[in-house]
């Protein structure tokens, strides 16, 4: 059975790019074919700011935008997330989705494909490998980013990758598949 790789989208807000670098993401990770690949859009599971009365630890959830984030979570052995760069740092909407659970991301390796201007995300991504390990998830070396989005966008929005980026894809996609191999005897 294939291991199950999330491609999360992080940026929640209306007219952002990530769904389209996503679909790119999630459809060269398929061909990688070592994934059972699906998309997450952190914008469909409506999460507020947190609002759960126990500590996520005891996974004692009450609301319903909490047990679906949480079912979601917990059916991955491996993500890729997809983010922006906001402020040198990364989006609110992911360091809240981070923090609704706990549990169901311990022990599972995760990647990051930045995107943004001059520096590609790449700022965002440093402090989100922060936080993942805290979470005790294991963030890849390696990763994809993308500088200068808005110049791979053709006139439909559609993401189109270059070389480099893919080979960054690759890279990341074959060191995330012998981490969750690797991990899933801790989980």
């Amino acid at each position: 059975m294939a291991l199950k790789l999330q491609v999360v989208i992080c940026s929640t807000r209306p007219g952002r790019v990530g769904p389209s670098v996503a679909n790119w993401f999630k459809d060269f990770a398929a061909k990688h074919e070592k994934f059972d690949v699906s998309l997450v859009d952190i914008a469909e599971f409506n999460l507020p700011i947190y609002d759960e009365p126990v500590h996520p630890v005891q996974r004692k959830y009450e609301k319903e935008h909490t047990k679906k984030w949480s079912a979601s979570v917990a059916d991955a052995d491996a993500y890729v997330f997809v983010t922006p760069e906001y402020n040198y740092g990364p989006p609110p909407s992911f360091v809240n989705a981070l923090n609704y659970v706990y549990k169901e991301w311990n022990y599972k390796p995760c990647g990051f494909v930045s995107y943004g201007g001059v520096s590609g995300g790449l700022r965002a991504v440093q402090l989100e490998k922060q936080l993942v390990t805290t979470l005790k998830m294991m963030p890849m070396v390696e990763g994809v980013a993308i500088p200068m989005v808005a110049t791979l966008l053709d006139e439909n929005r559609k993401f189109k990758s270059n070389e480099l980026i893919d080979t960054s894809a690759q890279t990341l996609l074959n060191e995330l598949h012998r981490w969750a191999e690797a991990l899933k005897a801790m989980r």
